[in-house]
């Protein structure tokens, strides 16, 4: 199984989420232990599920990016 990296930097846009008491302190919880910010440990968290997603939705988001472009 892959490992979790959680490198420095990123530039992005401004989204907001509703997230759920319990997930949010899980994730302030990695971010403090980890020395970094909440942000960095969510964007962290999506990459490397997105990365990971079945082969079937990893599917359906490569025909999506293609109707984009």
């Amino acid at each position: 199984m892959q490992k979790l990296k959680i490198p420095r930097n990123h530039s992005g846009i401004t989204k907001t989420l509703r997230l759920p008491e319990n997930l949010v302190n899980d994730i302030q919880i990695l971010a403090d232990l980890k020395n970094i910010s909440f942000n960095r440990a969510v964007i962290e968290l999506l990459d490397f599920s997105l990365k990971n997603l079945d082969d079937s939705d990893e599917k359906l988001i490569e025909q999506k990016r293609k109707e984009i472009d």
